[in-house]
């Protein structure tokens, strides 16, 4: 019989965490998670670097190239997706993603005229492969009476960006541009509703297994309904396993060995082996440095330590000129061996900053 334990290390290893080898480039873990959120752009950059083990290089010219986008798809967030993946997905999802934004939509004051007229400023703005910024496009529009800097530019750039009319361009610095789909991205065959519905159900459980059914309707925008339809006719595909009571899928074909791998993770808050699981997570560890309470989704440039798949604590990095310091507050119950990994852990990250590794641990009542 499974145990919660079982299910966190196959979790892990079908993430490609501990997998040996691990994935391969950051297009192939985009890819396998099909769409990774991705709020902090830099951090969401790192979980794929701890997927890979590679810089962050390799993860910027997949984002200059188009290979892989940032946009919002799946959720009104922010999300990484492979460019061969967007339309399909925003085919399957966005109109029921939109319609859940209507109250606010309204408030803003971006009714169908309104956001008629803004995607056909923004096509004008950005034809010809004219990349820009937020804060480029938002007085652009402003001069024409659309919405201009501001919130209601934001939600005109996400209505736009759900729409298909706009993604991510390439980086410029550390700045986000955006692109015109049709420029950025060749054309792709378009799918069947039903036939998506069972492509996306299967890569979430191939990505993300095991995991529940809400799981993934958390995930995604799909009704349990559709999902369970999906679920029965992938049944020589999928396999499943029971625990506490719940049913969770997954893909039995992954190799998903965890031989010689890593035993500590910096993760990310939003990274897809914390945030995907509401309810069958990490326990956490003896002394606790946040006690009962849980990670906060607001605070910026950090996330949890995960050791043993123990939440162990809380990392926090800031990268200056000539190092990245990293601040850590771990559980008291922590083996010195296990303070070790997480060290190491830190060291990784750093490596994959390119700069040497300052190290600060924070007191559990800090």
């Amino acid at each position: 019989m499974a145990t919660n334990d079982d299910v966190l290390r196959q979790r892990l290893a079908t993430q490609r965490l501990t997998s040996s080898p691990p994935g391969g480039s950051a297009v192939d873990v985009v890819r396998l998670l099909t769409c990774v959120q991705a709020q902090d752009a830099p951090l969401a950059r790192w979980s794929l670097g701890l997927r890979t083990r590679g810089g962050d290089e390799p993860m910027r010219a997949a984002l200059d190239s188009g290979a892989i986008v940032r946009t919002h798809i799946l959720r009104p967030t922010w999300h990484l997706v492979a460019g061969e993946d967007l339309r399909w997905i925003l085919a399957l999802t966005s109109a029921k993603v939109e319609s859940s934004m209507a109250a606010r939509h309204r408030q803003l004051e971006l009714d169908t005229v309104t956001m008629d007229r803004t995607l056909s400023a923004l096509g004008e703005l950005l034809a010809g492969r004219n990349h820009l910024t937020r804060k480029q496009i938002g007085p652009l529009l402003a001069e024409g009476g659309l919405p201009g800097p501001g919130e209601r530019v934001g939600h005109a750039l996400l209505l736009a960006e759900l729409r298909g009319l706009i993604c991510s361009g390439p980086l410029r610095g550390n700045e986000h541009t955006y692109a015109l789909v049709d420029e950025r991205l060749p054309g792709t065959p378009s799918r069947d509703r039903d036939d998506a519905v069972r492509m996306l159900v299967r890569r979430f459980y191939a990505g993300h297994g095991p995991a529940s059914v809400p799981d993934l309707t958390r995930w995604t925008s799909l009704t349990s309904k559709e999902i369970s339809q999906a679920l029965g006719e992938l049944g020589d595909v999928l396999d499943s396993v029971t625990v506490d009571g719940t049913r969770l899928w997954f893909d039995p074909g992954l190799d998903t060995r965890d031989d010689g791998a890593p035993r500590a993770f910096l993760l990310p808050t939003f990274d897809e082996a914390f945030l995907s699981y509401p309810r069958l997570n990490f326990p956490r560890g003896e002394g606790h440095p946040r006690g009962d309470q849980p990670h906060s989704f607001a605070e910026a440039g950090g996330g949890l330590v995960v050791c043993d798949r123990l939440d162990a604590g809380w990392w926090k990095r800031t990268v200056g000129r000539s190092h990245v310091e990293v601040r850590l507050a771990l559980a008291t119950g922590l083996s010195a061996d296990q303070r070790e990994q997480v060290e190491r852990a830190a060291e990784v990250l750093a490596a994959y900053v390119g700069r040497p590794l300052r190290l600060h641990r924070v007191a559990a009542s800090s």
